[in-house]
């Protein structure tokens, strides 16, 4: 049976939290003296009592959860929050809500689509608030990828299941304890990125945006140019952030408690990093063999366009969809691919292709060895049948829901590359996808509301790895 009023006690928590950070934009409209301090001041007193009403509501002596809660819960909670987080846009001049809730599901599920322009000479409001919407929605999903979704059993997370991934009453200390530890580790890189991006020529307030939104690999900008308008020191440090951002944030963790850098010899970590520098490498040797570029530069361009898709940042640097058919199909299939479980970023994921590989190894030895046993492990853990059969249900949804996404945005009159594109970024958590509309160099400004909408539904069940949602669409769940 569904708990309900502990639900409606968690999501006040949520939206109290959200009521408190939108007093930082509050403050930086009051200093700036900006137009969007009645905006922000209206957002937050309607977020506040409606915290304060679902909180009193839901009260209750005991907070049990069972698992069908957990499902419930994590849907609605990114759902409500964006909801009430799009009000400022939506007061903001200019900004219809369709646009506005867009624009905040696009930055709390750290996807980094836009649909607004003239970002150099915006409200430095607005532009704190984009960051921190990515900030947050980072943090965010590093916890509930660290111990909510190993214990749903999501998409073959199991294998990472921890301690913390167990929802018992002797279990929830050790959430607490890891949750602080995260976000301790969260700040204090994002600290180091924001002082790197300053030595690098950006002024503290670009740094300090671009330090939230490089850490939660979300991608959004202060300018229209992105990380173009900035130097070539910027770029490298945005390299080495991001690649940060794609890294399981609980190994960081492991690293100062164990003070020992052996908590890296992980599998998927290693995986992740020899494929981001292969692919670098080679795209850096192919524009310098075929467009002349110097090898430093061609370094430099290639190595942050790949990390920025791979990580699903979206930083945009230069148009790489101008460099040609083999760089578009690289491209293509970057935006699949998906940093570390336990990262900010969103896509398939390194260590599920990694255990698809295992598992094609195992079926191959079977074809010439068919009466032998054979057991496929990752990270010297047994791979199961229930990590298979979730790793299966995962990508085939995963892939359905591109299809539908895209049939969807055809039906509204966008052309095939926008389409199948605009759905793949969506549901990977990209940003930008292919072509002259939503491309790097373009925005989704221009597309029918419609899309927009089946668009941002396509970032919330990417960001939450697919079955979490598809899961309350089950008969079954919702009978007691």
């Amino acid at each position: 049976m569904l708990n309900f009023r502990p639900l409606l006690f968690i999501l006040g928590i949520f939206l109290s939290t959200l009521t408190v950070f939108m007093f930082i934009p509050l403050l930086f409209a009051l200093f700036y003296s900006e137009e969007t301090v009645g905006a922000f001041m209206i957002s937050s007193l309607v977020t506040a009592t409606v915290a304060t009403a679902c909180m009193h509501q839901g009260k209750s002596k005991q907070l049990n959860l069972n698992i069908r809660d957990m499902f419930l819960l994590t849907s609605l909670t990114w759902l409500i929050v964006s909801v009430f987080a799009a009000m400022p846009f939506t007061l903001y001049h200019g900004i219809n809500y369709t646009d506005a809730f867009f624009e905040t599901m696009s930055g709390i599920t750290t996807t980094g689509s836009t649909v607004l322009s003239g970002l150099d000479s915006m409200d430095h409001s607005i532009l704190i608030w984009r960051s921190l919407l990515q900030w947050l929605g980072g943090i965010g999903f590093i916890v509930m990828a660290v111990a909510v979704l190993p214990f749903l059993n999501v998409g073959g997370m199991r294998l990472f299941r921890t301690e913390s991934s167990d929802w018992s009453d002797k279990a929830i200390p050790r959430t607490q304890d890891m949750a602080k530890n995260l976000f301790y580790i969260y700040i204090l890189l994002t600290v180091l990125c924001g002082f790197a991006y300053h030595m690098a020529g950006m002024s503290w307030f670009e740094a300090l945006n671009h330090a939230m939104t490089t850490l939660s690999t979300g991608g959004y900008s202060t300018s229209d140019s992105s990380m173009a308008a900035f130097s070539d020191n910027a770029h490298w440090v945005g390299i080495v952030f991001m690649a940060a951002g794609g890294l399981p944030m609980l190994m960081f963790v492991n690293c100062i408690q164990q003070r020992s850098l052996l908590v890296w010899n992980d599998a998927q970590v290693k995986g992740f990093l020899l494929f981001i520098f292969t692919v670098s490498s080679c795209l850096a040797f192919w524009l310098w063999n075929s467009r002349e570029i110097p090898p430093i530069d061609a370094m430099r361009l290639a190595s942050f366009n790949v990390v920025s898709v791979v990580t699903t940042t979206g930083y945009g640097l230069t148009d790489y969809t101008a460099w040609g058919a083999l760089a578009n199909v690289i491209f293509l299939f970057l935006m699949f691919a998906g940093s570390c479980s336990g990262s900010t970023s969103g896509g398939i994921k390194i260590f599920r292709f990694q255990i698809a590989f295992a598992i094609m190894r195992e079926q191959l030895k079977q074809q010439f060895h068919p009466n032998g046993v054979f057991k496929e492990r990752y990270n010297n853990r047994p791979i199961g049948e229930d990590i298979v059969r979730s790793l299966v249900t995962f990508i085939l949804l995963f892939m359905f829901v591109i299809i539908a996404l895209s049939v969807i945005l055809v039906m509204t009159g966008l052309d095939p590359t926008t389409s199948f594109t605009g759905a793949i970024t969506a549901v990977t958590n990209v940003g930008p996808g292919l072509g002259h509309i939503i491309g790097p160099a373009g925005n989704f400004s221009s597309l029918p509301d419609v899309a927009k909408w089946a668009l941002a539904i396509g970032m919330l069940l990417g960001r939450l790895e697919i079955l979490t949602v598809a899961v309350l669409f089950h008969p079954g769940f919702w009978k007691y």
